[in-house]
């Protein structure tokens, strides 16, 4: 594979949140048991744990309402 390829690969929106390094990875990394994704960009990846803490937020408000 050329590196163009690579590249391509990249791009085409496999960009994950390694939750083992706590870092954005391209999609050759650390195994998907360790990460979160895959994401359309490395930007969107590097939000993953802040949307996670949004959404965590959401359903636990939810819960409450529901009591």
């Amino acid at each position: 594979m050329s590196v163009r390829g690579r590249i391509d690969h990249v791009s085409e929106g496999q960009w994950w949140f390694c939750l083992k390094h706590m870092r954005v990875e391209p999609d050759q990394g650390c195994p998907n048991k360790d990460r979160m994704g895959p994401y359309s960009s490395e930007q969107e990846a590097a939000g993953a744990l802040q949307r996670a803490a949004e959404r965590n937020k959401a359903w636990d408000e939810a819960d409450q309402d529901d009591d």
